[in-house]
This record gives structure tokens, C-alpha cells and sequence, in this order.
């Protein structure tokens, strides 16, 4: 495992970006920094995970020498108690290699669209976004909304957020896809139970600008007025703003910030994400080609369904884990469900 996760590479590049950062002009420009400041601090969180799992088995083989010469049952104890620590480190290690990926480990920007099922598919990607929020709060993530479009009667059609904290996008990957609601509509007279669905994706948030080429002559920039519920303009200024990428027909907007040129930041960051994604998934079809897999489409896929009426469960159709307790998965409880699809990507 020590050599699956390269310690010995990321020791030699803590030395460096630590070298660089000691340097009299590495602070002349504050953002390229930060980024190397939080590299650095990521490498020197995994070095000295691995640093403390190697003290455990020192400990361990002293306590086991001990317990062989001495054969006393306290030494016992304590050597089943430290293998049970141990044990948990290791299987804890084991499930990081699930955040092997490329941007794993880094930010999030996650959107959400609603789909069939009119007022209500709008109605459940807010109780989508709400779900989303209290899940990076109770991790410590910090979730901001970047973008939403209103429905005409109630909740949203679409609606960005951007989650920063280590491993943002590790832990959201996983919930790409298509997720269906079946409950009581709260919007019919007759108490019919409906069926609604929301698109959620998960993109990588692309810090260096310089990792996703985009070419200005390739974009199509919009002005509008942004817009409230019912449609109705809540400026009278065209602030709000819509990137086209004209070769690949990728699109990017932001009406939420009160100038055009923040409007204009968020939309741009937003592609970029968008674009990065386009790539790896392009590059995932292009493996899975030549290794003569199928390639599924993606968001066609419909990964989860969340069931309050006639009976309460959610399901991960991909996993077959499921649970009864939809309320709290509503609630942002949603790491069992995360963490059974992460392991079947390390099994």
C-alpha cells in the first residue's frame, strides 16, 4: 500500500514545494501561494498518516516480542488492543485509494437541473440542493451557491454550488446521475403519488487556469438582465452572463453576483469545470474503446431513488445499498451511501 500511494514521491515533493516556499519572492504572488501552501499541507497530512501507521506496527511488533518472551495477559490485551487500532488505520488507508483520481482530492462545483415531473421535479432539486448543503456542512465543507434558476410556481430548475474542502470531489464523484423522487405530490389537489426526477453533475473545480487551454476567440459571452420567479427581472442592468464554448457547445452561466464582471469570474470558473469534465469523460470513452468495454451513457443513468410513499427507503441502484431512513439521507446523512459506492471502486 505505501507503494500504491507513492509516500516516498510525495515526501520528495513536500521537500520541494517547502524549498520554494522558503524562497525571498515566493510570496509575490499571493495566489499562486495559497495553492502551493495547500499542496504542501495535503502532502504533510499523508506523510504523517503513514508516519503514525508505522509507529503502530512498531509498537505492535514490541508488545508482540514482549507477549512471545513473557507470555503475561496484560501484554495480550494491549497487543489485540493495538492490532484492532491498526486494523482500522489500515482499512481506513485502503478506502483513500478510492481518491486516487487526478482532482479527487480537490474542490467541487455541483449542479443540479430538475427534469420530468414539472412543479414537482422542481420542488425536488431544492429538497436536492438543501440535501447537498447539510451534507458539506456536516462534513466542514464550505458549500456556496453560485447560481440558481427559479421555477415559475415554486423551487428551481437549476441551481450551482461550489464545495471547497480536501477531497470535495472524491467524495461527490460518486453522485453523477440521474435521482428519482416518489412521494405524495404536495401540488395536487388529489393527493396522486408522483414520480420526479433531477440531473445532478459533479465537476471538478479547476483552480489553475492553465490546466483546461481555452482560447477567447472560442467563446460566445451573453448579457441578460437576471431574472426572478415568474420570470420577471430583478435588475435593470444586464449583469448576469451565459459563456458559450463554441467548439464543443459547453455552456456556463451566473446571474446570482450584483456586478457582470463577478458574474462573468463564476461563469468562466464554471466552464472550465465543465470542460475539464468533458475531457476525462472523453478520455474514459476513448479507453473503454479500446479495451472493447461499453460505454454507458452517463447521465442517462438513473443511480438513486428515494422513496417516501407508499413505503420509505433510498436505494443506490448501482450498489444495491439502500435504507429506510429517507429523512435523514434528506437531511444530508449521506456518507453510508457515498462510501458503499467509493468501495466498489477499490474491491
Amino acid at each position: 500500500m505505501r507503494g500504491a500511494f507513492d509516500i516516498a514521491g510525495k515526501e520528495e515533493e513536500a521537500r520541494r514545494l517547502e524549498a520554494r516556499a522558503a524562497g525571498p519572492s515566493f510570496w509575490d504572488d499571493p495566489e499562486e501561494a495559497g495553492k502551493v501552501m495547500r499542496r504542501l499541507d495535503q502532502l504533510k497530512a499523508t506523510v504523517a498518516t503513514w508516519r503514525e501507521l508505522e509507529d503502530q506496527c512498531h509498537t505492535l511488533e514490541e508488545l508482540l516480542a514482549l507477549s512471545l518472551a513473557e507470555g503475561e495477559v496484560g501484554l495480550r490485551e494491549s497487543l489485540a488492543q493495538e492490532l484492532t487500532r491498526l486494523s482500522a488505520s489500515v482499512d481506513s488507508l485502503e478506502f483513500q485509494r478510492a481518491f486516487s483520481g487526478r482532482h479527487d482530492q480537490g474542490d467541487a462545483i455541483l449542479a443540479i437541473h430538475a427534469g420530468a415531473g414539472g412543479t414537482d421535479a422542481h420542488d425536488w432539486a431544492t429538497m436536492l440542493l438543501r440535501m447537498y448543503l447539510r451534507w458539506a456542512d456536516r462534513r466542514g465543507l464550505q458549500a456556496a451557491v453560485l447560481d440558481t434558476s427559479p421555477g415559475e410556481e415554486a423551487g428551481i430548475k437549476s441551481a450551482t454550488v461550489s464545495i471547497k474542502g480536501p477531497y470535495a470531489y472524491g467524495w461527490l464523484k460518486s453522485e453523477k446521475g440521474v435521482h428519482r423522487l416518489v412521494r405524495i405530490s404536495p401540488f395536487d389537489a388529489s393527493r396522486a403519488r408522483h414520480t420526479s426526477f433531477a440531473l445532478v453533475e459533479v465537476l471538478p473545480d479547476i483552480q489553475d487556469t492553465s490546466e483546461v487551454g481555452i482560447n477567447p476567440d472560442d467563446l460566445r459571452i451573453d448579457y441578460f438582465r437576471a431574472s426572478g420567479h415568474g420570470g420577471q427581472n430583478v435588475q435593470k442592468t444586464a449583469t448576469a452572463v451565459r459563456i458559450v464554448h463554441l467548439p464543443s457547445g459547453i455552456t456556463a452561466m451566473c446571474q446570482n453576483e450584483r456586478s457582470q464582471r463577478q458574474n462573468r469570474e463564476v461563469a468562466m470558473r464554471i466552464l472550465r469545470a465543465r470542460l475539464a469534465d468533458f475531457q476525462l469523460r472523453k478520455q474514459a470513452e476513448e479507453m473503454a474503446r479500446l479495451k472493447g468495454e461499453h460505454v454507458s451513457a452517463e447521465f442517462g443513468n438513473q443511480i438513486r431513488s428515494y422513496v417516501v410513499h407508499p413505503y420509505k427507503m433510498v436505494k443506490d441502484h448501482r450498489t444495491s445499498y439502500q435504507t429506510s431512513d429517507v429523512d435523514a439521507v434528506l437531511d444530508g446523512d449521506l456518507d453510508s451511501l457515498l462510501k458503499a459506492y467509493l468501495a466498489t471502486s477499490v474491491s
